[in-house]
């Protein structure tokens, strides 16, 4: 039987993978938490079959955490610290858990020698997107902040990895997810805390160039997830010049005012906002990320359920759950 890892179990992608996981496959599936990096016990309380097992990835994981995680086909690696704002703030500790998190979790694939490691990374390390463009895999990587390098340095450690050790490796590349159960510091969420309260909302920007993404729901990458965990990986003793690579993009862009306003109007309420200048008071923030999913949807992948529909859902959810607007 299948034995997949998921590495930040408790985080908000993370949970929703292995949700997907359990309720798509009869494989089994370990997650690993630690409860440091934005994890949340009660993302757990989703679970039915998971078996979980704490271990801080910032040192190496020992041949005790190994044991009892057992032999592993698939290794998804979706652990790090992932908020830009932090990132700017106090990036040196920010930066050493993702470089020393990538390293262990490499090592440990070293050793354990699984099918394939799927490498979760973000569109960010490609720095902003100009109007009209979205970048394909391997456009050039420009990261604008210290979130974004830590990320385009896993990648650049993982792929060292691929070749000089034959780690079984894929690397994706995704935009802003959203969905149920997700930090109250990210976008989506914040917007349905202060629209319900009836406050403002900052929209980074200006009237003529208003911040976008392709936004995803969180379900929706990890259906993406599982599609390419079934496809072997290719390999540099192989001939492969460089390792598998995917975008993972949201079905339409959507501006953040744009945004804001459809979650508005699903709660029925008005949207209060000001735009700020994101390059005056945002220095490290891009104002448009964009990717070409194109590869991918080639590959016959396409998002289970579309934009406004999982929107919808999200916030259906979150105002019946207020917790998680705190």
């Amino acid at each position: 039987m299948t034995h997949y890892l998921v590495t930040g179990a408790a985080g908000f992608i993370g949970s929703h993978l292995i949700e997907h996981l359990e309720t798509n496959t009869d494989a089994d599936i370990t997650g690993i938490v630690s409860y440091r990096h934005r994890g949340c016990p009660l993302r757990t309380k989703a679970f039915n079959r998971a078996k979980l097992i704490y271990a801080d990835l910032r040192a190496p994981i020992s041949d005790r955490v190994a044991e009892a995680i057992g032999p592993v086909d698939v290794i998804f690696n979706l652990a790090a610290e992932s908020h830009v704002d932090r990132s700017i703030a106090d990036p040196v500790p920010f930066i050493e858990n993702n470089v020393a998190l990538e390293l262990n979790v490499l090592e440990y694939a070293r050793r354990v020698k699984p099918s394939l490691l799927i490498q979760i990374s973000t569109d960010e390390v490609y720095g902003p997107a100009e109007d009209g463009v979205r970048h394909t895999e391997w456009s050039p990587v420009l990261p604008s902040n210290p979130y974004a390098a830590s990320k385009a340095a896993q990648e650049a450690i993982a792929i060292s990895y691929w070749r000089t050790y034959g780690v079984p490796l894929v690397l994706t590349n995704t935009m802003n997810n959203y969905g149920e159960r997700q930090d109250p510091e990210k976008f989506v969420p914040m917007c349905i805390a202060r629209i319900a309260k009836g406050e403002e909302i900052t929209i980074h920007g200006t009237p003529e160039k208003i911040g976008s993404r392709f936004y995803l729901h969180a379900r929706n990458h990890a259906d993406a997830l599982l599609f390419l965990a079934d496809r072997p990986p290719s390999q540099y003793s192989d001939g492969a010049s460089q390792p598998d690579r995917y975008n993972v993009v949201g079905d339409r862009e959507v501006s953040n005012l744009d945004l804001a306003s459809e979650i508005a109007s699903l709660m029925d309420r008005e949207l209060r906002y000001r735009l700020e200048d994101f390059h005056a008071t945002r220095p490290g923030h891009d104002r448009r990320y964009a990717l070409d999913g194109t590869k991918l949807a080639e590959l016959g992948w396409q998002a289970p359920v579309e934009f406004h529909e999982s929107l919808e859902r999200t916030v259906r959810w979150t105002l019946a759950h207020p917790e998680w607007m705190a």
